[in-house]
């Protein structure tokens, strides 16, 4: 039975070993073996201010979440996601996209505007959410620079 929930505090752990595990492989291969790292790091994306963070439950255990928060912007505010992800195991099986049509109702009621978030070009997500109605920004660029 699946259950969409707001997540809230209590789930902090059981966030970061799903987060951990959904990018642990290919093709990401994220090293998040640091425990306090990637503590610090849901702590964050998940708590900050306007935080609006989401989760589905499968037999009451956590198979998907979306972390992130509402941004205000002069054309209105956006639900922007800083995180996506949905358990290794049921990828592929329709869940991530009835999660996300979830959060979309959700944020619908809620007035918002749209949602926002990025991905890399070249990842299985990139086709997940250009499937599920996103547009490519293509005149929107990300950038960043080293200083270490």
């Amino acid at each position: 039975m699946e259950e969409f929930i707001k997540l809230d505090s209590s789930y902090l752990e059981e966030a970061a070993k799903l987060y951990k595990e959904a990018f642990a492989g290919e093709p990401w291969n994220d090293d998040w073996s640091n425990q306090k790292m990637l503590t610090e790091y849901i702590k964050e994306v998940s708590g900050a201010y306007n935080a609006l963070n989401y989760g589905l439950l499968v037999d009451r255990k956590l198979v998907a979440i979306s972390l992130g928060g509402i941004r205000h912007w002069w054309e209105g505010a956006n639900y922007n996601i800083d995180e996506f992800c949905v358990s290794k195991d049921l990828r592929g099986q329709g869940i991530g996209s009835r999660f996300m049509k979830m959060i979309e109702d959700d944020v619908k009621k809620k007035g918002i505007a749209g949602i926002f978030l990025q991905t890399d070009i070249d990842k299985p997500s990139f086709k997940f959410y250009t499937k599920n109605g996103f547009s490519n920004l293509e005149k929107h660029v990300s950038l960043f620079k080293g200083v270490k």
